[in-house]
């Protein structure tokens, strides 16, 4: 199988990951597959495909971590914040983590802020952290 023919599945492989994913990572990735594929149909050597496909790569994937840093003030608030979640226990009152219920779950929370909170008091979900809530007594705007 000719190499143009390899790159380009490579990076079509990629870039159906990638539609699975949503970091766009793999999708600079597959393109950068596709240069590499076009340098090969061109008749360049594999060093050159692997030097177009590398600096594809790391320009686009230093594009994405700039877009992705400027714009992360703009991004979607979390599905779970505002949410209610009914206090249970501390876990470690020092480290303010706590067992909360939440979703018809306990779940382990990080309490925001210094104020005293009791069984059943009403918190609200600020963040969830993989299978660690961040909450606070205020209801988040």
């Amino acid at each position: 199988m000719d190499e143009d023919v390899l790159w380009a599945i490579l990076g079509l492989g990629l870039v159906i990951v990638e539609l699975l994913t949503g970091t766009f990572y793999l999708l600079v990735l597959g393109i950068a597959a596709f240069g590499a594929a076009i340098a090969a149909w061109l008749g360049q050597g594999f060093p050159v495909q692997v030097i177009i496909m590398a600096a594809i790569a790391a320009l686009g994937c230093y594009g994405v971590h700039v877009y992705r840093a400027k714009n992360s003030t703009r991004q979607m608030a979390p599905v779970d914040a505002g949410q209610p979640a009914s206090f249970e226990s501390w876990v470690d009152q020092g480290a303010r983590l706590a067992r909360v219920s939440y979703r018809g779950a306990s779940w382990e929370a990080l309490v925001d802020g210094d104020a005293a909170v009791e069984s059943g008091a009403l918190l609200y979900v600020v963040t969830a952290n993989g299978n660690t809530l961040k909450v606070t007594s205020r209801r988040p705007a």
